[in-house]
């Protein structure tokens, strides 16, 4: 009995293993949160891409005087779908419209294009002729004017897929006046 109190007297005056274990029990929490933090990151950096390029497809089109020829608009996307690089853009999509917004506040889409996965077909975004919500503020902004609507959306994909693992959906979403107060028209008035 003598020998195992003796034991014990040493075990618990005994430090030289504790570090380790300490260590042993907080690593994979401090690596967990490391990885999280790289994720969240590169998560938040995608989204403000994402955000430059909405806003640049919404000002070249905004600062357009008169009429925006398919080519020139297809060079405006492709441009701002370069924002996005070195990550792939298979998964982002452009739009850009202009709306009609008239004394009442009604809205009207006057003509509506999208870019998707570096396609230049220009195929029809939003349908013409439809309403489209605007924000209560560039509602009343805008009263018997045009607003060019930009949108983009992007499905993120983790870097490393550890601590989120699930594709994120990014949209922003932009609204500009026209900088010359006219109808900015598509390939033809």
């Amino acid at each position: 009995m003598k020998a195992l109190g003796k034991a014990f007297r040493r075990l618990a005056a005994a430090r030289d293993g504790a570090a380790v274990v300490e260590f042993a029990l907080i690593l994979p929490v401090m690596l967990l949160l490391y990885l999280g933090t790289i994720e969240a990151s590169a998560l938040i950096s995608m989204d403000r891409r994402v955000q430059t390029v909405t806003g640049t497809i919404g000002d070249l089109v905004a600062r357009v005087d008169g009429v925006v020829s398919a080519t020139a608009l297809r060079d405006y996307f492709r441009a701002a779908e370069n924002i996005i690089a070195p990550y792939s853009t298979a998964t982002l999509v452009q739009t850009v419209s202009l709306v009609y917004v008239d004394e009442d506040g009604e809205t009207q889409i006057r003509w509506s294009r999208q870019f998707e996965a570096g396609q230049a077909d220009h195929a029809a975004g939003h349908p013409v002729g439809s309403a489209y919500e605007l924000p209560a503020e560039i509602t009343s902004l805008a009263e018997d004017a045009f607003v060019v609507v930009s949108e983009s959306s992007y499905s993120y994909t983790p870097l490393l897929g550890l601590v989120f693992q699930s594709d994120f959906p990014l949209y922003r979403e932009n609204f500009y006046i026209p900088r010359f107060g006219e109808p900015i028209c598509y390939n033809a008035c």
